[in-house]
């Protein structure tokens, strides 16, 4: 049995929408964010970066969103280009490049005080333009309709993409130029995950409202915490 130690409305949320497409069996174990048991030994032990999401497997503990995506699509054989596609390359740099750029760069927004060197509001609005830059391309790499990224059939970076788009929308703290309309194909993508039968799985156990990627209201979570 896989176990999925999350936290509501977290990165944890990629991970369940790809298990629930995948179709198999898991455990959740909620990380009490409120109890900041991420930080305790006993989570450290789990996974000792001290982040969400963590996914305990027959093969041991995988963590980092994007590598346990990867394993979790190369075990199924789906949503993933093969590994001997010519699509693969073009794939993997843009599933690094999401994790390494976008969900980073909205970790420094969150957290600003915690990674600037100056003020936490000047650094907000660096990384605010970063955020604009990454929206931007994916809008335009929608445009160029890749069968790995906006096609029927959605793949990893599908997801990926998807869910932060909620995050934007919500948490970008006392800004106001994040509005979805501004980038079409990303609004659509948006649409599209949130009717999906993983991501009504995810709404229920997550409390993320009806469309919790296109028009997002805040978690209300059957236990644990929002944020």
């Amino acid at each position: 049995m896989l176990k999925l130690h999350y936290a509501p409305d977290n990165a944890s949320l990629i991970v369940r929408l790809v298990l629930e497409e995948l179709g198999l069996p898991y455990e959740t174990l909620l990380v009490d964010r409120a109890a900041n048991a991420q930080r305790s030994a006993a989570y450290l032990k789990v996974n000792p970066m001290g982040t969400i999401p963590a996914l305990e497997t027959p093969d041991g503990v995988v963590f980092e969103t994007a590598a346990i995506l990867l394993y979790l699509a190369d075990r199924a054989a789906a949503l993933a280009p093969a590994l001997t596609s010519p699509e693969r390359g073009p794939f993997l740099s843009w599933l690094f490049a999401t994790s390494n750029g976008l969900q980073m760069d909205l970790r420094q927004h969150f957290y600003a005080e915690r990674y600037a060197s100056g003020p936490a509001a000047a650094h907000r609005e660096i990384v605010s333009d970063r955020l604009r830059v990454h929206l931007g391309r994916y809008e335009a790499l929608l445009e160029e309709a890749h069968p790995w990224f906006g096609a029927p059939q959605p793949t990893l970076l599908d997801f990926y993409v998807a869910v932060p788009l909620r995050w934007c929308a919500l948490y970008l703290q006392g800004e106001d130029w994040f509005n979805l309309a501004d980038w079409p194909h990303l609004y659509a993508l948006a649409e599209r995950i949130e009717t999906r039968p993983s991501m009504r799985a995810a709404m229920r156990a997550e409390g993320l409202g009806d469309r919790p990627l296109s028009a997002p209201v805040p978690a209300s979570p059957p236990e644990g915490v929002a944020r």
